[in-house]
């Protein structure tokens, strides 16, 4: 398992750090090849199948990140990621990447293959799967379709926003808020890098913080976090408090990014686009604040005279939870900082 993950992180940091095109399309195989094992860890159909899913996705969107960088080769003679493309191959690594981070229209393997496989897996998925091809965006996106970003951009919050609404399963919630918050930064990358970065590394902390509570209470339905109460009340308000982040209500840091962008699109003149984004987020917010609900609110029909679980030692280590959730909660006041 140790050799398997240390394959996917050496994956993730060649494409990081590779200004060739082939290199690049060598640490995304990696990546890809060393993460099938862990979504398949189950044995069971439905890890079979997500694991095979995953698989075919992203073979295609590395084989066509491949063709356009040989189309841009033969045209330029040129291997550098950071050198412009010709004009076919910009489209196709357009969508290539799109189909990597599981934006709308190219979203639909992101809920099931997370829904096939298990709360670690899918928090690996959501997050260290998504930094090998956002920093491709980021080195590239001079060379990128500027308006197919901003298209997909809105139409993935509006999916995120949808496709989350009549979900029960937790981790299928979590998938949706992965494609609605993708889409958020899809639209600034082609106008403000650092804001794509930032919002990024948001996102990232903030959907650690809401998996680990979630592992942590073994919650795998909507209906499985009306005993979180009785594991830990101090998780419950942990949780409250970082599935509203997730959502964007300000006095939280997942108001960061929506703020910064909202005003970025604005000085643009994105004036329609934002406001769609900004009805769509309201739709994610419906969600997110069904699970706090859950969550927080109310407690599962107990037929027990205690309220609380046995206080056995916790199976899964919390101290992990504590940096992520800090951060996911306190961090608004430093917007000035982060700025900078």
């Amino acid at each position: 398992y140790m050799i398997i993950l240390s394959t996917l992180a050496t994956g993730t940091i060649i494409t990081m750090t590779s200004y060739h095109w082939l290199m690049a399309w060598v640490g995304l195989e990696l990546n890809t090849l060393a993460i099938i094992p862990i979504i398949s860890t189950m044995h069971h159909p439905r890890s079979t199948e997500a694991a095979t899913k995953y698989f075919l996705t992203q073979a295609a969107a590395s084989a066509l990140i491949l063709f356009s960088s040989m189309t841009n080769a033969w045209n330029t003679g040129s291997w550098d990621i950071t050198q412009p493309l010709t004009s076919p191959s910009y489209i196709l690594l357009t969508m290539a990447l799109a189909m990597k981070l599981g934006l709308a229209p190219l979203h639909f393997w992101l809920p099931e293959v997370i829904q096939g496989s298990t709360m670690t897996t899918a928090f690996i998925i959501t997050t260290w799967q998504k930094i090998a091809p956002m920093s491709l965006i980021f080195l590239t996106m001079n060379n990128l379709s500027t308006s197919i970003f901003l298209l997909m951009g809105l139409l993935s919050s509006l999916v995120g926003g949808w496709g989350g609404l009549n979900q029960t399963q937790t981790r299928k919630i979590m998938a949706y808020s992965s494609i609605a918050h993708l889409g958020w930064m899809a639209t600034i990358s082609s106008i403000m890098t650092n804001i794509l970065i930032m919002n990024l590394l948001i996102y990232l902390i903030m959907t650690t913080s809401v998996f680990l509570s979630l592992i942590t209470s073994k919650s795998k339905t909507i209906q499985d976090t009306t005993s979180t109460w009785t594991l830990s009340p101090t998780l419950t308000i942990i949780m409250l408090l970082s599935l509203l982040s997730l959502g964007g209500l300000p006095p939280l840091t997942g108001f960061i990014p929506k703020w910064l962008i909202m005003e970025e699109l604005i000085l643009q003149n994105f004036n329609l686009l934002i406001s769609m984004m900004a009805a769509s987020s309201l739709l994610s917010l419906y969600f997110y604040l069904r699970l706090t609900y859950t969550t927080a609110l109310t407690l599962s029909p107990n037929t027990t005279q205690t309220k609380f679980k046995w206080r056995f030692y916790p199976n899964t280590p919390t101290m992990f939870i504590t940096a992520p959730a800090t951060i996911s909660i306190f961090l608004l006041p430093m917007t000035p900082l982060i700025l900078l």
